[in-house]
């Protein structure tokens, strides 16, 4: 007779998320098991363009993404974290006016962000085009090297003694005296189980029975060769389309939420070059001399939303001890944090910040 072994709580999704869940509800004596059905942090956590920018996170949200930057701080070399300050900019009257209306407010919920001159801005950043109208500041923006994710996570999982498996794909969810979950690494057994899977949260959900209401974006990020230094900052664009930075290496990573096409069901998404070309005219408009770089590489990661773009962190709805994480737009910057506070509110303790439930009405406007 083959064992089915069995714990305290099920995670399914190695990502930032469900790993930090994961590392909470240990601290709390629970005993958990993290499923994957890829490898640690090879999703949204992995593939992301690292940007730990303040100044680019949604005011209701910046509470959870100062206490998250602060975590990647104290990870450190570990993840490749550098704090290099980062500057948005405006290139005409209209984007001076959104940039100064949204900053401000970000300001005011927390973020040390402030409106910097021109001779300031060129002094700091020379490369920069002289076409700028106004630009902010942050001194706490930096990055983090994404593509660490998975190897930081497996430590951490394997240091506190917490059980992982990848690529286990779950196919199946029986709920009764706990939760049987069928895998293609075999069956396992949870009192609890915690859906944080990201892109893949809506047909794991369906095995419950719950309909979430939850799509992906396709992101592309794109990769220079190896340059002169042109930028020592993040910089950004006030639309938010534009997220750059230059890594000690050389190259230049380049992102801003560009679309790609596919689907998480059909697997990785593919590169639309519509999509890539204005993305990188504005990143040549916003630093000229990156007109001599070639782009050597371009792919996109999957990233999940619901109507609100605000997470879903709670109790599953309809279904006891079932809990959901995802769907955190900037949440590379907050997961570590908001995977915390999952960790404390299975464990049933009162959260330092308040989670955001996933069956609320999603019509409703939350700002």
């Amino acid at each position: 007779m083959t064992h089915t072994p069995t714990y305290d709580i099920a995670i399914i999704g190695g990502g930032i998320m469900g790993c930090a869940t994961a590392l909470r509800v240990a601290e709390g004596g629970m005993s958990a098991i993290v499923l994957d059905k890829d490898d640690l942090g090879q999703g949204a956590s992995g593939v992301n363009a690292g940007t730990l920018s303040l100044q680019i996170k949604r005011v209701k949200l910046m509470p959870y993404a100062l206490r998250g930057h602060h975590l990647w701080e104290q990870m450190g070399d570990a993840v490749g974290f550098a704090k290099t300050g980062g500057y948005t900019l405006a290139f005409n009257a209209r984007e001076a006016e959104m940039l100064q209306e949204r900053q401000t407010l970000k300001a005011q919920a927390g973020a040390p962000i402030e409106f910097v001159s021109n001779n300031a801005l060129r002094a700091a950043e020379p490369h920069l085009t002289q076409k700028v109208e106004a630009a902010s500041f942050c001194p706490e923006d930096g990055y983090a090297n994404s593509s660490l994710t998975g190897q930081y996570y497996r430590g951490r999982l394997r240091d506190a003694g917490i059980a992982y498996r990848e690529g286990c794909k779950v196919t199946d969810i029986g709920h009764s005296a706990g939760f049987l979950l069928t895998t293609t690494t075999g069956q396992i057994r949870a009192s609890r189980v915690l859906l944080a899977a990201g892109a893949w949260l809506k047909p794991l959900a369906a095995l419950l029975d719950v309909d979430l209401p939850v799509n992906a974006r396709v992101n592309t990020v794109s990769v220079t060769e190896r340059i002169p230094t042109l930028m020592g900052s993040v910089i950004g664009h006030a639309t938010g389309l534009l997220t750059m930075k230059q890594k000690a290496n050389g190259t230049v990573l380049i992102g801003g939420g560009w679309q790609g096409l596919g689907t998480p069901q059909d697997g990785r998404g593919t590169v639309n070059a519509d999509a890539v070309k204005p993305n990188l005219a504005l990143a040549q408009y916003a630093v000229p001399a990156l007109a001599k770089a070639r782009v050597t590489r371009s792919w996109t990661g999957f990233e999940a939303n619901v109507p609100d773009f605000y997470p879903l962190a709670g109790a599953l709805p309809g279904v006891p001890d079932a809990y959901v994480l995802g769907c955190v737009r900037g949440g590379y910057t907050i997961g570590p944090y908001i995977g915390q506070l999952m960790g404390d509110f299975i464990l049933g303790r009162d959260p330092e910040l308040p989670l955001f439930d996933p069956g609320r009405d999603f019509t409703k406007d939350t700002t």
